[in-house]
């Protein structure tokens, strides 16, 4: 078994109301998106960024920002990326948001059937928690949404 935790975080972005907010896949009916090149979908970032943790690749830097250069700013792209160099089953992923706003409850399950679909797992296999931290970070003020996913995975007999 290895285990590792991916971990991202971006600014709120209220003047740019054009982009839409996007974490896990799902679009959120906010006013307001997250800042980044590409669609800023800090869920799926994290999750990245935990497979890297695994694979020792690093998809969300340069391999992330040349797709993003070509056009490609899909952050379920990024994951279909990371996912080519693992070799490993994935047995669990693990993630929690913590933000002021949006609700992040009324969308987990949507999240996680997403999640499930890209990552090629069962939705049972994804827990997803969110927190507002009680204020205490820049976070739980409003200012950003921050994200840490924690990958499980069996290694497959060589």
């Amino acid at each position: 078994m290895k285990v590792a935790i991916g971990q991202d975080s971006h600014k709120i972005d209220r003047q740019n109301t054009q982009k839409e907010l996007i974490l896990g896949g799902i679009k959120f009916e906010e006013k307001y998106s997250l800042s980044g090149n590409s669609d800023a979908d800090v869920v799926l970032h994290a999750v990245a960024n935990a497979i890297s943790g695994i694979t020792g690749k690093n998809i969300i830097g340069k391999i992330a920002d040349d797709m993003c250069k070509k056009g490609i700013t899909s952050s379920e792209e990024y994951v279909k990326e990371a996912l080519k160099y693992l070799q490993d089953k994935i047995v669990h992923l693990s993630i929690t948001i913590e933000c002021k706003t949006p609700k992040i409850s009324p969308k987990i399950e949507e999240m996680r059937k997403n999640i499930a679909r890209i990552l090629y797992i069962k939705e049972e296999n994804i827990g997803i928690t969110a927190t507002s931290g009680e204020g205490l970070t820049e976070f739980g003020k409003g200012n950003g949404i921050g994200v840490f996913a924690c990958l499980t995975v069996e290694e497959k007999i060589k």
